[in-house]
């Protein structure tokens, strides 16, 4: 494992999720559900999405070299104008929080876990963590360094939701992650292509 390798998942992903659904949705239904009930149901859901993003791009090694950079590049570059695009036209959180609310419904105990890993997984589908993930599996050829990278800061992510997530929104404005988010992805588009025509 590279512990550099590891940092900069980590460090790509949590900056994109913070201001994301993932902390919203958490955020949500940890008000619903006992927290950690949410938490390990939401952690579930993210272990599968990350396991699966690895293995896409442990998949996509096997492309020549120079079409993955350039590949990953875009991706990073995509994701940093959507990331810009969102923190233009960011939407209150009472947005979310309601469509989120209305997807928790009353449960109990394992209900509490497998609601919050429903939840999750579904809107975790395609979204830009997934797609970093498996960007940074196909531009570095290190998936388990990239797997414990992205599933921490995941984790993170949604632990800070569960626990400290109304009083950091008091704090921190979400476009403004958007901001820091958009920069990380330009940046990562930016040196990889840097590699590729170097």
């Amino acid at each position: 494992m590279d512990l550099g390798i590891i940092a900069l998942a980590f460090a790509a992903i949590f900056v994109v999720e913070l201001p994301d659904k993932t902390f919203l949705a958490t955020l949500v239904l940890s008000t619903r559900y006992r927290p950690l009930l949410v938490w390990i149901g939401v952690g579930l859901a993210f272990a599968i999405q990350t396991v699966l993003a690895v293995a896409v791009g442990g998949v996509a090694t096997l492309l020549p070299k120079d079409l993955i950079h350039v590949v990953a590049a875009l991706l990073f570059l995509a994701g940093s104008v959507l990331l810009f695009r969102e923190g233009r036209a960011h939407h209150e959180a009472e947005e979310d929080e309601e469509e989120f609310g209305q997807k928790a419904k009353e449960a109990h105990g394992l209900k509490q876990v497998f609601a919050s890993f429903m939840v999750l997984f579904a809107a975790e589908w395609g979204d830009l963590s997934q797609l970093l993930t498996i960007s940074l599996v196909a531009r570095y050829k290190e998936p388990v360094s990239v797997f414990c990278g992205s599933f921490g800061a995941l984790l993170v992510v949604s632990g800070l939701a569960v626990i400290l997530g109304r009083q950091l929104l008091r704090f921190v404005r979400l476009h403004v992650l958007h901001y820091v988010g958009a920069l990380v992805c330009l940046v990562l588009g930016i040196l990889t292509l840097v590699e590729v025509f170097a």
